[in-house]
């Protein structure tokens, strides 16, 4: 049985590029869903439009999202099959610039489970995917003594167990 995908809400490039690369590289086997505003992850969630055919699009086990996106999902899931609610809703993280407290209080308030500043570096893009991937996908502590991608070029599989 393949494990559920992460739903990814962004519409900056740049960002969905970074992630990408540092799911590739941290090996994630779990595959990235990525849709671009809020509207999309609701229709994606709710299973309508494109994304009806659920062997192509099943409900994810997670979903990251801006704040701006994710008050629109709160709003939409109201309307959702609870079913829907129940898969998509395990585990919820919000990824954003701001650091300010007030905007971190707001985005608990929506009732998200982790709060996530978008990294500046491709390392810690990386070491961002690890911890996600370690705490919230496979619940395992993440590995130790493992290269960085500053030292070494060596590319990991796509899929597959995480080395040790």
């Amino acid at each position: 049985m393949k494990p559920p995908p992460v739903l990814y809400v962004e519409d900056d490039d740049n960002d969905v590029l970074l992630m990408r690369r540092a799911w590739a590289w941290v090996g994630v086997e779990n595959p990235l869903q990525v849709v671009t505003n809020g509207r999309e992850a609701l229709a994606y969630l709710a299973g309508e439009g494109p994304y009806v055919n659920r062997f192509d699009h099943a409900l994810p086990g997670l979903c990251t999202a801006r704040p701006e996106n994710a008050e629109n999902i709160r709003i939409g899931r109201a309307s959702m099959d609870p079913v829907a609610i129940g898969a998509a809703g395990s585990s919820r993280h919000h990824l954003s610039s701001s650091k300010l407290p007030l905007d971190i209080s707001a985005a608990h308030a929506l009732g998200i489970d982790a709060y996530v500043v978008n990294p500046g570096t491709y390392e810690e893009w990386v070491a961002m995917v690890d911890n996600l991937n370690a705490y919230w996908l496979k619940s395992r502590e993440p590995r130790e003594n493992r290269a960085t991608c500053r030292e070494t070029t060596e590319r990991r599989p796509m899929t597959g167990e995480l080395g040790e």
